[in-house]
């Protein structure tokens, strides 16, 4: 005769649970238990009720998913949200971006640009980000402190950046990083060669020593603009992902982020080496920087997931949003309505992203033994209605208003769309003050 299990922490009772792993699946009237920060329990309304449980929680009109995923961003730049709009990416980069950054990123400013992004994602639905910024130290302590999930990617260029004088410094930080945070149930350290035209062969060669011996992610700008993969052509006689193929950088643990420019060589590299790609539709729009294919990497059977960049070149961290501009972006570049389907695109959002970053065992679908990452999205609303398809209601007609409840590791960190750990005034302050300052009104 068996024990009888320990008691559930947390029994959730949605209207629809969307597991996303096995695909396709609405789950109607059923429960949700979690035990010790895991999903231990998944099944029909009437076997949950018969279970014991410290709390219950009924949520009558509410989809439960996977927390979403957001694969790629630069956190601590929501400071310079809006500074410098409607400008080509090079434009962008070199006459404001980079300046705004030699003059005011320190530590304080990752601080609180952090901060002001992880509060920002945990009200959207989203339990696990990708970070690639400077002070990734100083991002790691905040992302601890929240609660919430990352994936923190050590930036790597060939000239001096604010924390690292050099390539071999910020290498050397992201080693000794790596090593404290190896064990860390929610940070995984990652290494962000900037992208092709910012970072030399001798740099990427040590990169990918590294993260072989480390057994590290490699998180990279690739193919972001057609000028970007010229200039390779032109400066190395190969394009980028050709280069980083011949320099033994393409595999699982690359995510390639943004990746406008496919050549059916390039195909074949991505599908050969099973490396993930991260979209970033409305910064690529946004920089006019051109579309990725997304419905023609998914057939290929390419990792594809979704992310927002940072909030200097979208301008939010939506990433329901994200995924809504994705699916429709997704049809009209492959010329096909059922391209990218709803399905998918919450799939993308959620389990892919958890693949890209090597966690697809851990999160990234509703299934028991796997973290307790679980976001409620309240369909009950007069702009939802009705609901044939509870999914297709969500990605096509739901905004991030509509995440209620969100939970990472089975921790509560958004409560009837109150954040628990975090205090939004004061960080609406804080950010208010350093727009003060960037703008000029008070130094």
């Amino acid at each position: 005769m068996t024990p009888p299990a320990a008691p559930l922490d947390l029994l959730l009772l949605p209207t629809w649970l969307v597991p996303v792993e096995p695909a396709g699946v609405v789950l109607k009237a059923h429960g949700l238990g979690i035990r010790d920060g895991r999903i231990a329990f998944i099944g029909p309304r009437a076997q949950a009720l018969k279970l014991a449980a410290q709390e219950v929680r009924e949520l009558p009109g509410m989809l439960l998913s996977p927390g979403l995923v957001n694969a790629h961003g630069h956190a601590a730049m929501s400071l310079f949200r809006g500074l410098a709009d409607d400008l080509p990416l090079m434009t962008w980069l070199e006459k404001h971006i980079w300046p705004a950054e030699a003059k005011w990123v320190d530590e304080a400013f990752v601080r609180d640009g952090t901060d002001l992004a992880i509060a920002e994602q945990i009200k959207g639905g989203i339990s696990c980000f990708a970070d690639m910024y400077f002070f990734p130290k100083v991002a790691s302590e905040r992302v601890h402190n929240s609660g919430l999930r990352a994936q923190i990617a050590i930036p790597i260029l060939d000239f001096p950046t604010p924390g690292a004088a050099t390539a071999d410094e910020a290498l050397r930080q992201g080693i000794e990083l790596f090593g404290d945070l190896k064990h860390h149930p929610r940070i995984k350290i990652a290494f962000g060669p900037h992208a092709p035209y910012t970072v030399s062969d001798a740099n990427l060669e040590k990169v990918r020593v590294i993260a072989e011996e480390l057994d590290a992610a490699i998180h990279m700008h690739v193919h972001e603009t057609a000028f970007e993969v010229q200039q390779s052509v032109e400066q190395y006689g190969e394009r980028p992902l050709a280069r980083l193929a011949r320099l033994g950088l393409l595999g699982p643990r690359l995510q390639a982020v943004h990746m406008t420019q496919i050549s059916e060589e390039d195909l074949a590299l991505l599908v050969e080496s099973n490396s993930s790609v991260i979209h970033c539709p409305e910064s690529n729009l946004k920089l006019a920087s051109g579309f990725c294919p997304v419905e023609r990497l998914w057939q290929a059977g390419v990792n594809v997931a979704v992310g927002t960049d940072g909030a200097a070149s979208n301008n939010d961290l939506d990433l329901l949003g994200e995924t809504r501009t994705a699916a429709l972006l997704a049809k009209a570049v492959a010329g096909s309505a059922s391209a990218l389907d709803a399905h998918r695109a919450l799939r993308m959002a959620t389990l892919n992203g958890a693949r890209a970053m090597g966690l697809e065992a851990e999160i990234g679908s509703l299934e028991v033994g796997k973290a307790a990452d679980i976001v409620a999205f309240d369909l009950s609303g007069l702009a939802q209605q009705p609901i044939y398809d509870p999914v297709s209601q969500l990605i096509y007609a739901t905004g991030r208003d509509c995440v209620k409840h969100l939970w990472v590791g089975g921790k509560q960190l958004l409560d009837d769309r109150q954040l628990t750990r975090m205090d939004e005034p004061q960080l609406n302050a804080t950010a208010v003050a350093w727009g003060r300052r960037i703008s000029g009104h008070h130094e």
